[in-house]
């Protein structure tokens, strides 16, 4: 890799590990940030919005993208992010920060999209396994020292400085990619669809928003469940008919669908493990969330090692195989995950867990190469977005369905052994301590249904697994 393309690499990691960290620390600082604004009803709108915001840019992003370049959309999507960082640091009040929380997750809808576009079009596939495998390790640095950063500024500094140190990070990545990436010159001139973006942002936030309160009002989340059904048949007439459409149909073919299934599975597995191993180590272990995080980074390691290896895979065999042999693996990690008792120890976790980088690394990054290629340079946007739409989704599904479960679990749990009036709220209060041992099992009861529904989502991704198309280089 010469010197240009480290440096392309090196902003798109800085890039996309501001967004990492952003997701990280937020969560560090609530608490503070809820003492200092003096409104704790809003406390999960300032993640629900981000959320919501980034999810809606994400495919659109990645149509303009293909109109307008991807490095003039990158930095404006960059930018709008350092905007909605500024801003939410010079909040005043709740609702302020929720709204700029918004802004800054319309920014960041065009980090990871434009970003692997941005990678497919620039490296060669041996290059995009190590930048690709890059980005993984990147996240598992976000998430070990997201904490304790975030908390070294919220104690000498203030809460609003975790928003700010995004700015100077922010500005270096704009300057690089306008210094060094060249695209060609756009011939055409193109067309928005307006409309298509509208009914697309309508149907993936009614959705969205459906999911997150399906536990607290289910009439308002049939409701909205309804105007997605309705205004996503408008969304997909209007994309047969229009000349630009903001998710081209003929990318929604059998092998694409494929990929984007088992991309849904996958990160599903993967949101349960960012959330639950955590709280495994912390709730049933009792050890400090900075040790979970240091426990639990032998997966981005694995993750890494394995991607310098995948291109040279590709090279010898189907990316089908890859794909199967990796789903087998990462069915293998979630039974030795599930086959923990209640009173194993930390450093089984931490072996156990570095398996789950290889399945990772295998099934992601090979569909990830297959969506980069599998288009033509003006299609790659749209592709390489709605496949992020993919991951957004199944994270925001997989953290409302697996909360569910852990509820429904420790509550039967609860109530099978007498107690009535005890929730898990008792066991993080402390407030029933004679009853702390038979909680904390309610617990560890709850998340092994969670680690079995892990297997039995990597087994479907197993068997459709077979059905991955091949890969193939397009120009």
């Amino acid at each position: 890799m010469d010197i240009t393309k480290k440096k392309i690499a090196f902003a798109i990691l800085i890039a996309i590990f501001l967004s990492a960290f952003e997701g990280v620390v937020v969560s560090t600082a609530a608490p503070v940030i809820v003492k200092s604004l003096h409104n704790f009803e809003m406390i999960s709108w300032i993640f629900s919005l981000y959320l919501l915001a980034s999810a809606i840019s994400t495919p659109i992003y990645g149509k303009l993208a293909d109109l307008y370049g991807r490095k003039r959309m990158f930095i404006i999507g960059i930018i709008i992010f350092l905007i909605g960082s500024l801003l939410c640091g010079m909040a005043q009040s709740m609702h302020q920060l929720v709204f700029f929380r918004m802004v800054q997750g319309m920014g960041a809808g065009a980090i990871l999209t434009i970003g692997f576009t941005i990678i497919g079009d620039i490296f060669t596939l041996e290059e995009r396994s190590i930048v690709q495998g890059g980005i993984s390790t990147v996240w598992g640095v976000a998430g070990l020292i997201g904490p304790l950063l975030g908390g070294f500024l919220i104690d000498y500094l203030s809460w609003h400085w975790i928003f700010f140190v995004n700015i100077p990070f922010g500005i270096f990545c704009i300057y690089i990619l306008g210094k060094y990436v060249h695209e060609p010159e756009l011939t055409k001139h193109p067309t928005i669809d307006y409309i298509g973006a509208l009914l697309l942002s309508i149907t993936i936030g009614s959705f969205l928003y459906g999911v997150m309160i399906i536990g607290e009002n289910f009439k308002m989340t049939m409701i909205l469940f309804a105007i997605t059904i309705i205004v996503g048949i408008l969304f997909y007439f209007q994309e047969t008919r229009t000349k630009e459409p903001i998710v081209p149909l003929f990318i929604l073919n059998k092998g694409l669908i494929i990929v984007n299934l088992i991309t849904f599975g996958i990160s599903f597995i993967l949101i349960a493990n960012s959330v639950y191993l955590p709280l495994h180590i912390q709730s049933i272990m009792g050890y400090s969330a900075t040790i979970a995080g240091v426990s639990l980074i032998g997966t981005s390691v694995a993750w890494f090692l394995s991607s310098i290896s995948l291109a040279t895979l590709m090279k010898k065999f189907e990316a089908k195989y890859i794909v199967m042999c990796a789903c087998a693996i990462l069915i293998f990690s979630c039974y030795l995950i599930s086959s923990l008792t209640i009173n194993s120890e930390l450093w089984q976790m931490a072996i156990y867990v570095f398996f789950f980088g290889f399945g990772f690394s295998g099934t992601l990054n090979t569909l990830t190469f297959i969506v980069q290629d599998s288009v033509s340079y003006d299609k790659r946007g749209a592709a390489v977005g709605l496949n992020m739409l993919t991951r957004t989704l199944a994270q925001t599904i997989g953290v409302t369905v697996l909360g569910a479960v852990i509820n429904i679990y420790a509550g039967d749990f609860i109530l099978a052994h007498g107690l009535v009036g005890i929730t898990m709220q008792d066991f993080y209060d402390n407030t029933v301590p004679q009853y702390y041992e038979l909680l904390r099992e309610a617990l560890f009861f709850a998340l092994h249904h969670v680690y079995l529904i892990d297997i039995s989502t990597a087994v479907i991704c197993l068997l459709l697994a077979y059905f991955v198309p091949k890969y193939q280089q397009h120009q």
